[in-house]
């Protein structure tokens, strides 16, 4: 099938990249601000998650010592990041692809993303929320408020990827919608009259020839004798 004009809410394919309406869309602005919230996080993690007790040369992370909270806080902003740059690529494209099935599969695989990084950042949050509490405050030198901010913005992050959820699946409806209606199931044609041979009708029958017909009225008479 191929996209109309609008297919999946977005304009008609061949159209001019116009900047600033871009960027007033909501969806675009939801992603730059998930963008920016991943950032924070694992640059707050990479900056000053990590921490040394005063008669030890080496770095623990400042998560109650737990490398896998500092690991996977660093992780799934990384990912983010770049999956928020590579969809909002997308997004500026987007009204170039003229193949409507090309358009459904990007915003199903924007709708999978974004549900599973929604879930991804719950599990973040309650991690670091968790190894931050148990963590004992004389082992905290520096790098305090950097936990908090990571912390924070984690949970902000549910809510933008899970607006982000919204959008995509309000799109992946649109481009559904878009397809019943331009679909028509073909009317079925008049219905023709059987005949049983072509190009004969009925009232054309004539009597075949060398036919012979009796009158029997007449009766029977012998043949004459001679």
């Amino acid at each position: 099938m191929e996209s109309g004009g609008g297919a999946y809410g977005a304009a008609k394919a061949g159209g001019t990249f116009d900047p600033w309406r871009f960027l007033q869309q909501p969806q675009v602005i939801v992603r730059i601000l998930s963008a920016i919230f991943a950032l924070i996080v694992f640059s707050c993690i990479i900056g000053e998650g990590y921490t040394n007790k005063h008669t030890s040369d080496d770095l623990y992370c400042i998560f109650n010592h737990s490398e896998g909270a500092c690991h996977y806080g660093i992780s799934i902003g990384v990912i983010a990041f770049l999956a928020c740059v590579f969809f909002l690529t997308a997004d500026i494209y987007f009204p170039q692809i003229s193949n409507a099935t090309d358009r459904k599969y990007l915003v199903m695989a924007d709708l999978g993303f974004s549900a599973l990084w929604t879930f991804l950042w719950f599990i973040g949050f309650c991690v670091l929320t968790n190894q931050w509490a148990s963590m004992v405050s004389e082992d905290v030198t520096t790098g305090a408020d950097s936990a908090r901010a990571s912390i924070a913005f984690s949970f902000f992050s549910i809510f933008s990827w899970g607006l982000l959820i919204t959008f995509a699946l309000q799109r992946y409806r649109m481009g559904v919608q878009d397809f019943d209606h331009s679909y028509v199931d073909p009317a079925p044609g008049p219905a023709s009259p059987y005949s049983s041979y072509p190009n004969v009708s009925h009232e054309s029958y004539q009597q075949p020839p060398f036919t012979r017909t009796v009158d029997d009225s007449e009766g029977y008479q012998p043949p004459p004798v001679y």
